[in-house]
Formats: structure tokens, C-alpha cells, sequence
């Protein structure tokens, strides 16, 4: 999938939020060693470098549109251009963390077990997804992709939601942890612009779909979308757009 940075970072204060959420409840201790797992372009990784000046940063960005742009933003980070499914280090980390990406990954009852193995025994494992799948945003993409001549290119993108309940990650990480906070959060969303939640989704999920069409398929697939994505979430009277979005959040600590 090709990610286009400034697509994404048309929200960048939205987006920003909830990573800045998640690195303030990381608890203080001494930390020489971060992964930040899927790295994106550098914004968040950069606010990682400034909580611990003396540790060494790394992020791990598939994207190299992303790295380009993450090097330019956070210089003083190491930069590792890897698929996030093939990440394999050879030494533990004292923080493994990670915004809105894990959720690209399958089989998690595999994924984080193993996550929580990279990690120093009382280092910390923090995490955020997305759990909005579920919402008219991400639901009408579906529909879209099944209703239209571009059904059979699609469909196969067309899978349950990526990202289960609390409960599912807590009953996995408990028994290698001695804390686990684990919580959801609802934020609601004040977008401006015309139809600002295709463009939202067009910067993460629907450009899976994107990606597979080409030409005027791919206008006309985007426009359908835009046209029920619209109707879901119209202007208020002021114009602007609420648009509410639901995150998962945890912050493990290892058992020692």
C-alpha cells in the first residue's frame, strides 16, 4: 500500500492527539532503548526523542514515503525502512510503541504475545488502534466496495474488523505482565472542509481500496463513497462536521 504523507497529515492535530495521549501514560522510569512500530512521518517519533533525550529511538516505518518524511521531522532518530511483519530484532526494547498501526496486522492473539517478548523484563509495551470499524465511515467503504463494478477486485478486502475488544488483549497480555491498563476512548471529532470524512479515511483505510483501482474506476469508486459517507455525516449548522472516532489504548509493563 502506497501512503501518501500529506493525505495523512491533513489531520495531524486530530491524529496527534490520541498518540500524545498514549505517551503520557507511559509512567516515568529509566529507559535507554524505543522501538516506535510503524513510525509514520516522524511527529510522534520526534515527541518520543524529546521525552528521552539519552535513549535510542528507532523507527520502524514499511512506508519510504514515510521514512523521507519522518527523517526530515525527527533527525536524531534511527530510521529502519521494514515491514512491520517481518520486524525481527535481535535485542529487547525498554519501550515498544506503537500508534495506529498494529491494527494492519493479522492474527493478534500471535502478534502481541510476541510483542511482549521484545520487550526488557519491566519495560513497557504501549499501543493504540483504532476500533471505529464498526462506524458509518468504515462500514459504507465496504458497502461501497460491494456494490459497484468493482465488486470483484475488492471484495477480498472486505474482512471483519481488525481490532477485537479490551477484554481479548487483556486475557492475552495479563499473565506476562505485573501492570496492564488497558482502555478505550471516544473521541468526538470537529472537522471543516467538504466532506472531510472521505477525506479522513481516504489517508488510512480506503486507500487499500484505492490502491487496487486505476483511472476512472477508481474516481468513480471514491466519488460513490464520498456520496454516502457524506450523507452520514452531514454539516451542522455551523458547518463543521462532528465526527466521532473510537481508539484502543494499552500501556503492559513486563513482568520483571
Amino acid at each position: 500500500m502506497v501512503w501518501n504523507p500529506q493525505q495523512y497529515l491533513k489531520f495531524s492535530g486530530h491524529r496527534l492527539r490520541p498518540a500524545v495521549d498514549l505517551l503520557m501514560r507511559i509512567p516515568d522510569f529509566e529507559v535507554q532503548s524505543v522501538a516506535d512500530l510503524g513510525a509514520g512521518a516522524g511527529n510522534v517519533t520526534r515527541l518520543i526523542k524529546e521525552r528521552w533525550p539519552e535513549a535510542v529511538v528507532t523507527g520502524v516505518e514499511g512506508s519510504a514515503e514515510m521514512v523521507a518524511a519522518g527523517k526530515k521531522a525527527a533527525p536524531e532518530v534511527e530510521w529502519l525502512q521494514q515491514d512491520l511483519g517481518s520486524w525481527q530484532p535481535t535485542q529487547q526494547y525498554d519501550v515498544i510503541y506503537s500508534n495506529a498501526a498494529l491494527h494492519w496486522l493479522p492474527d493478534h492473539a500471535k502478534l502481541f504475545p510476541a510483542l511482549m517478548g521484545k520487550v526488557t523484563p519491566g519495560g513497557i509495551l504501549a499501543a493504540q488502534m483504532p476500533r471505529n470499524f464498526g462506524a458509518p465511515s468504515h462500514v459504507l467503504i465496504g458497502e461501497t466496495a460491494l456494490n459497484g463494478p468493482w465488486r470483484s477486485r475488492l471484495e477480498h478486502l472486505v474482512t471483519p474488523p481488525p481490532v477485537e475488544a479490551p477484554g481479548f488483549y487483556h486475557s492475552l497480555l495479563a499473565p506476562e505482565s505485573q501492570n496492564i491498563d488497558i482502555w478505550e476512548t471516544e473521541y468526538l471529532q470537529v472537522l471543516e472542509g467538504d466532506n472531510p470524512v472521505k477525506e479522513w479515511t481516504k489517508g488510512t483505510w480506503l486507500t487499500r481500496y484505492l490502491d487496487v483501482l486505476k483511472g476512472d474506476e477508481k474516481v468513480a469508486f471514491e466519488a460513490a463513497y464520498g456520496e454516502r459517507v457524506a450523507k452520514a455525516y452531514p454539516r451542522n449548522a455551523a458547518g463543521q462536521t462532528l465526527f466521532p472516532f473510537r481508539r484502543l489504548f494499552m500501556v503492559v509493563q513486563r513482568k520483571a
